[in-house]
């Protein structure tokens, strides 16, 4: 909750199924399990007798989805996205799937995650005659496929595919085929699964649970998954390399009855607190987490430590999004519409405060404030994760390190200008430990970029280009 408010979004969710005469239908079960990961546009896209219809618009599921529009919607095969802007701008054009036309078939696709050389590629195409029509990078791909010559569409698919460096996880569907893509370093989660004898994927396993679908398994780093009408077909289009799974999709981003790699995202953030309270040790009547994401954290700190855990935050659901509020006065103004303290719990108490991460700092200090002004005696902060002290490349919205309170101040610095009794972070061991992923297993490997300033990839916009014959 502190990161929603406070400047960490989420980055995208896509979903995909095929093999279901209410495809439509599904991908909108689908993509309302998947709101949290994207608020301000959502499209759906399906394929019914070799053509491709797509409906799109701005705002939540609901809003874009009302009344009877998922009958333009037919098909046995679609495709869907929520969105919340990276890279690309708010612009109508961006929201997705993307849908492109040509005589040679038509071809729409959705992401989750970022593309680093998208730029350099856009400038490299569009010198080759490539007309962009939108700013989202996501648009690259199919340029890509196109420019690369006349092989077999899944080959062209797979050639495009090995020129994007960063973090994506796509969804396509053709005339024929849903297809899906994984980077090859598996950075933003996605899930295959089966629903009777359909397939279908998703961004998070919540969206299986809601139309109920089976979990089969995570899609593998640098695979290309080929479903159509005769079944499900693997290949790889790049090889597999460490895997860097996005650590905050563990602390953060993902819903608490998702599972990633077949770990629950609920006991995970449990196992956070945990580890937090051996690491840490407060001497406090109560412990309390700020909701929604910082809760598992909280209730593990509480079991662990033998502090009692109380409701000592209350969200109010019916808010909009303040942390898109353009001023920080206005995002300030929204901490006290969104969180309320309960003054029974906290006041006269020493409190321990749990929550995901500090962002700018600017919530935290706003929270200690509530709960001193309840009554609090002490408010003491507890982070399950380490200090965000760099950007993050992915798709998250954490661009510059000067947006980071952490980046270059001590933790003594911190706290006293968040206005806590004291401040702890749980360490990058006790993450990863904590998770369950040993970072010795190259196929549980985390992505720690934003905690430690290193990252499973290159970074830097020049990593990879194509050459004229590559695209040909």
């Amino acid at each position: 909750m502190l990161a929603e408010l406070s400047g960490i979004n989420e980055e995208c969710g896509v979903f995909g199924i095929w093999g279901h005469d209410n495809a439509a239908q599904l991908a909108y079960y689908g993509l309302h399990a998947l709101q949290h990961r994207g608020q301000e546009g959502a499209g759906i896209c399906t394929v019914n007798d070799g053509h491709l219809h797509i409906e799109k618009g701005e705002g939540l599921v609901n809003d874009v989805f009302p009344g009877d529009r998922l009958g333009k919607l037919p098909g046995h095969g679609a495709i869907g996205h929520v969105r919340y802007t990276t890279e690309g701008g708010r612009a109508f054009e961006n929201i997705q799937p993307l849908v492109f036309r040509s005589t040679t078939g038509s071809l729409a696709l959705a992401m989750n995650g970022n593309v680093i050389n998208a730029t350099e590629l856009k400038r490299h195409l569009e010198k080759q005659g490539s007309i962009f029509q939108t700013t989202s990078d996501t648009e690259v791909l199919a340029h890509l496929i196109k420019k690369s010559g006349s092989y077999p569409q899944t080959e062209r698919i797979k050639k495009a595919l090995s020129l994007l460096q960063g973090a994506f996880a796509f969804v396509m569907v053709t005339e024929d085929a849903l297809i899906v893509a994984q980077d090859p370093s598996g950075i933003r989660p996605l899930s295959l699964g089966r629903l009777g004898d359909a397939w279908v994927v998703a961004s998070e396993t919540s969206a299986f649970d809601l139309i109920g679908a089976e979990t089969v398994r995570s899609v593998e780093p640098g695979e290309l998954l080929i479903i159509n009408d005769e079944g499900l077909k693997s290949e790889r289009f790049a090889p597999k390399a460490r895997r860097g799974i996005c650590s905050m999709e563990y602390i953060y981003f993902s819903r608490p009855d998702s599972d990633i790699d077949g770990i629950n995202i609920h006991m995970a953030r449990k196992r956070l607190g945990k580890r937090l309270a051996q690491e840490v040790t407060i001497d406090a009547d109560v412990v309390t987490g700020v909701p929604d994401s910082s809760i598992s954290a909280a209730i593990g700190y509480a079991e662990e430590s033998g502090i009692p855990y109380e409701m000592g935050l209350i969200k109010n659901r019916y808010v909009g999004r303040t942390f898109i509020q353009p001023s920080q006065e206005l995002r300030e103004r929204g901490v006290k519409m969104k969180l309320s303290p309960v003054r029974q719990v906290v006041e006269g108490k020493r409190v321990v405060m749990i929550d995901d991460s500090i962002v700018r700092g600017t919530t935290s200090k706003r929270i200690v404030k509530m709960l001193r002004d309840a009554g609090a005696k002490e408010v003491h902060v507890a982070i399950s994760a380490p200090p965000l002290i760099a950007p993050c490349f992915y798709g998250v919205d954490i661009s510059t390190d000067s947006e980071l309170i952490a980046t270059g101040r001590s933790v003594d610095e911190i706290r006293e200008l968040i206005g806590a009794d004291s401040l702890s972070f749980l360490s990058t061991e006790g993450l990863v430990e904590a998770v369950g992923r040993p970072d010795t297993d190259p196929d549980c490997g985390h992505c720690l970029g934003c905690f430690t300033g290193k990252y499973p990839t290159d970074i830097y916009a020049d990593t990879k280009l194509p050459h004229e014959k590559e695209l040909v």
